[in-house]
C-alpha cells in the first residue's frame, strides 16, 4: 500500500492535478488500491517526462511578504547579493516595497500620516502666538501689579518685558532639529 495522490503531489512539490494528468498519461502507475508507491513512481516519473525546455523554468515558490513592513525596511538595490539577483530574490524585494507603499497609503487614508510642511508650518505659528502672548503679558499686568505694589507703573512695566524678554531669549537657544 502507498500515499495518497496529494501525499505524493507535497513529495513531489507538484500540485495533485500535475499527478492525475502523468496517471491519465501514464507516466506513473498507481497501485490497485488507487494509492501510489512513492519510490517506484519517483522513477517512472524521471524516466517518463522529458526533461524541461530551455527558455522555461520551474514555477517559483511562494515567497510570504512580511505583515511588518518594519522587517523588510530599506530593502532595495542593497539587498540583493552583489553578484546580480535571481528573479526570486528581485520579485521578493518588489513584493517588500509594494507592502511598504501599501502601508503608507493605508495609513494616510486612515487619516494617521500627515504632510510634514503643514505640521512645520503649525508649530511655527503655535511657537509665534505663545512668543507673541507672552510679550503682550506685561502690559497687561504690570499697571494692576504697580498698583498693588505701590511703585511707579513705567518702571513696572520695563522691569517686567525686561524679565519676559530674556526668559524668551533663553527659550529661543533651543534648536529644534526636524528631519
Amino acid at each position: 500500500m502507498g500515499i495518497s495522490i496529494r501525499a505524493y503531489a507535497r513529495h513531489r512539490g507538484v500540485t495533485d492535478t500535475a499527478v492525475h494528468k502523468a496517471i491519465r498519461a501514464g507516466r506513473i502507475t498507481p497501485e490497485a488500491d488507487g494509492s501510489i508507491d512513492p519510490a517506484r513512481a519517483d522513477v517512472e516519473w524521471s524516466r517518463n517526462s522529458a526533461p524541461p525546455r530551455a527558455g522555461t523554468q520551474a514555477r517559483a515558490p511562494r515567497v510570504a511578504v512580511p505583515e511588518s513592513t518594519d522587517a523588510g525596511r530599506d530593502m532595495g538595490a542593497a539587498a540583493l547579493p552583489a553578484g546580480g539577483a535571481s528573479l526570486l530574490q528581485a520579485r521578493t524585494v518588489n513584493e517588500v516595497v509594494k507592502a511598504q507603499t501599501n502601508k503608507v497609503r493605508l495609513a494616510r487614508l486612515k487619516g494617521e500620516l500627515v504632510e510634514r510642511s503643514q505640521v512645520v508650518a503649525h508649530v511655527f505659528k503655535l511657537a509665534r502666538d505663545e512668543r507673541d502672548a507672552w510679550l503682550n503679558w506685561p502690559a497687561r499686568v504690570s499697571a494692576q501689579m504697580a498698583a498693588t505694589l505701590a511703585v511707579d507703573p513705567h518702571a513696572m512695566h520695563l522691569a517686567l518685558e525686561a524679565a519676559v524678554r530674556a526668559h524668551l531669549a533663553e527659550l529661543g537657544e533651543v534648536r529644534v532639529k526636524v528631519d
